[in-house]
């Protein structure tokens, strides 16, 4: 799982592998080791209307509801996204980037625009 924070918006993407856990537990989470802290950042499932997040503890929780979690997993849905309060929260798949860049992407869903740039 990535996350992206830039402003006023916090983004997550996910790998093929991230959403298969994430719809087998309703729950993910990474953490980053600063040495003296670290920061956790992770997706929840819940019963809401709309993404809504909260930030505690050095953790990050974006929490989805329950709907949009099924619907993401179950059709070719990239993602969701809600503004909250002036916060623009976005949770999509991970694609493949049609550049060539160093990370691994073996896990990363297919680029629905690589078919148009062949073409």
């Amino acid at each position: 799982m990535k996350i992206r924070i830039k402003g006023n918006s916090l983004r997550y993407r996910l790998t093929k592998k991230d959403v298969d856990q994430f719809s087998v537990n309703g729950y993910i989470e990474e953490t980053i080791d600063f040495g003296n802290q670290t920061l956790t950042y992770a997706l929840q499932q819940n019963r809401l209307n709309n993404l809504s997040a909260i930030f505690e503890d050095n953790k990050i929780t974006l929490f989805m509801p329950l709907t949009m979690v099924n619907e993401w997993i179950l059709t070719d849905e990239v993602g969701f996204e809600y503004y909250e309060n002036g916060l623009h929260l976005l949770i999509e798949k991970d694609f493949k980037c049609l550049d060539n860049v160093a990370e691994d992407q073996s896990d990363n869903y297919p680029n629905p625009l690589f078919k148009q740039q062949q073409a």
